[in-house]
């Protein structure tokens, strides 16, 4: 009988875990199609990324238009490059992947070509610009995403060393040489980065690589497969039949996966699953200053020259003297937050990667988030910030505050912050102000909150490399997702918090404190120890303040299946009744949340 009651509960297990991954599965699937419903609803003149053809008429027609507004097709462009880097992200077929990339490559190679076109038309009329106060051209132009500044020499003062924009917070450095040149400089800041993800398609890393190669042979076996049925039934039906059936079987040639050469281990490269871009890319530029119109008495000149030159430095000097370094200071925006002194990394165009090498006199104004180096000749810069910089966490916390609303409190490895959930939608607060004006005491969707965080250099959430970079509390997969459905069902009704018991219980268990709703929170005698495992779950008798960790049992509490039963058997029926009241899209947002930042795993 005890044999019958095992392999029934194993049963019983089993069919639970697989209703469990078909409830994930579904809402996976609904989500997907949220997102499709909600890119198909939209009429904003971004083509549909998933469409080749639309993709390929929006860049036809949009590099032959000179006429129409470039900021509104700069706009519609870095959407289309933001929808291409999402599928990008999440296509695992290499066919898909290869058409994205390919798409993404062509996009971003007209958004630059358009951004030069700008600079262009400005600098060929710089001297109908002139600054008075300057005596040169310097103008500063500053968009919703892009901000631009140039400067052209007119004058070829030779006493000028550099200009900084101060509301665009960048400037640069020229030696005296360099002054009496006919030069131009640009400075383009993109409040966005589009060119790591095209390192990331030059460069994969090994495990991506190994990654589309197991989806390659998966998609070739089935494909074998398909072969194989489809002549077995061929020559099925040629038997069959009293005449001759001979189809001809022409198969398409298989696509290769592309090979692609790795970069070295140099520690010149930066590594883009360790570092992240903060505030966007800057691009630095010295162009040689293009022909200025000579106007007479009712007529114009003006020198025809196609595009802008690259103006070459370091220059030949007499007794092979060394070109002196070029100055670059660029203070970092206000609506991002660097918890580290940034790293400079210069863009390597030939290689197509970010490198650290070949920036020195790196200087670091703590108080003005400004910094300054120097560069042989300008070029594309960015800040980089350790991704991992907040984690692991010290500590955490999920309190209710009502029905269908709750309290999540991080405590970071250097910045603490909440979120409060209310139904499906998240605010954040912290107490550092700076960086964080656009984002902090307004409401939005989880999703778009993640976005916004991650923008602004503020980095809570997990991904497939986290666990090589930070010390992490490992977990069985399994029980550590199933802890996370049950705490978002009990959201609205019970705290639960973090324990340090929880590295010392094994992989195979989960310690958390939880504590009833009807308790003050301030009351660290209400908390309760439990200890959470695939097969079973018990309340124990340790606290946090224990000497050493003891998986013995509290005396009179019972062992439960589930951490839901457990749960449900130590609250009061109020509490019971607002846990069942729960509104599934609350449920949803706290569930998103915490498996997004997985804070038994990282804490």
């Amino acid at each position: 009988r005890e044999e019958q009651e095992r392999l029934e509960n194993e049963r019983k297990q089993e069919e639970i875990q697989r209703l469990e991954e078909k409830v994930r599965s579904l809402m996976t699937m609904l989500a997907t199609l949220c997102v499709q419903w909600e890119r198909f609803m939209r009429c904003d003149g971004v083509p549909n990324p998933r469409d080749q053809r639309a993709i390929n008429t929006f860049i036809s027609l949009w590099r032959d238009d000179s006429g129409s507004s470039i900021a509104e097709g700069l706009q519609l462009c870095n959407t289309l490059v933001e929808e291409l880097e999402e599928l990008l992200k999440e296509a695992t077929d290499p066919k898909e992947v290869l058409k994205y990339q390919e798409a993404l490559i062509e996009v971003q190679e007209l958004l630059h070509s358009k951004h030069l076109f700008i600079a262009e038309k400005i600098l060929k009329g710089a001297s109908e610009n002139i600054d008075p106060g300057a005596r040169n051209m310097q103008t500063m132009s500053k968009h919703e995403k892009l901000t631009l500044c140039l400067w052209a020499n007119l004058f070829k003062n030779p006493n000028f060393k550099g200009l900084d924009f101060e509301e665009a917070g960048m400037g640069f450095r020229i030696p005296m040489h360099l002054a009496g040149s006919d030069i131009a400089v640009r400075m383009l800041h993109t409040h966005y980065d589009h060119l790591s993800m095209l390192a990331r398609i030059r460069h994969p890393s090994q495990e991506q690589i190994a990654e589309e190669k197991t989806n390659f042979e998966r998609s070739n076996k089935m494909a074998d497969f398909f072969k194989y049925f489809l002549s077995f039934h061929v020559t099925f039906l040629a038997k069959a039949r009293p005449y001759s059936f001979q189809p001809s079987l022409s198969t398409a040639t298989d696509p290769t996966v592309p090979e692609v050469a790795t970069a070295g281990s140099g520690a010149q490269i930066v590594d883009l699953m360790q570092y992240t871009t903060l505030g966007g890319v800057f691009y630095y530029d010295l162009f040689h200053l293009p022909p200025q119109p000579i106007r007479g008495k009712g007529y114009t000149i003006l020198q025809i020259v196609d595009g802008l030159k690259e103006f070459p430095y370091p220059t030949g000097r007499p007794n092979n003297e060394a070109c002196p370094p070029l100055g670059v200071s660029i203070t970092l925006p206000d609506w991002v937050v660097n918890m580290e002194p940034p790293l400079v990394a210069r863009w390597d165009a030939g290689d197509e990667q970010w490198r650290s090498d070949g920036i020195t006199d790196v200087s670091y104004e703590e108080a003005e988030a400004r910094i300054s180096f120097s560069m042989e000749t300008l070029q594309t810069v960015a800040l980089m910030q350790n991704t991992y910089a907040n984690l692991p966490f010290r500590g955490w916390e999920l309190r209710p505050l009502g029905q269908n609303s709750a309290l999540f409190t991080i405590k970071g490895a250097l910045l603490d912050f909440s979120i409060t959930i209310q139904n499906n939608q998240c605010m954040l607060e912290m107490e550092q102000q700076r960086g964080l004006s656009h984002l902090t005491g307004k409401w939005m969707s989880g999703p778009a909150l993640q976005k916004a965080m991650l923008k602004a250099g503020i980095n809570i959430f997990a991904n497939k490399h986290t666990h090589r970079y930070v010390s992490i509390c490992k977990k069985e997969s399994l029980t550590e997702q199933a802890a996370y459905e049950q705490m978002a069902l009990f959201a609205s009704a019970c705290a639960f918090s973090w324990s340090k018991w929880n590295a010392k219980c094994g992989e195979e268990h989960l310690v958390l404190q939880f504590k009833r709703r009807e308790y003050s929170c301030k009351d660290c005698n209400s908390w309760s120890m439990y200890l959470v495992g695939a097969q079973r779950s018990r309340k124990l008798e340790i606290t946090e303040n224990s000497a050493a960790f003891s998986p013995d049992h509290a005396p009179g509490s019972q062992f439960h299946s589930t951490f839901i039963h457990m749960l449900q058997d130590n609250m009061s029926p109020d509490g019971i009744a607002m846990a069942t009241n729960s509104h599934y899209l609350f449920v949803d947002a706290v569930h998103s949340l915490l498996r997004a930042t997985r804070p038994l795993f990282f804490s």
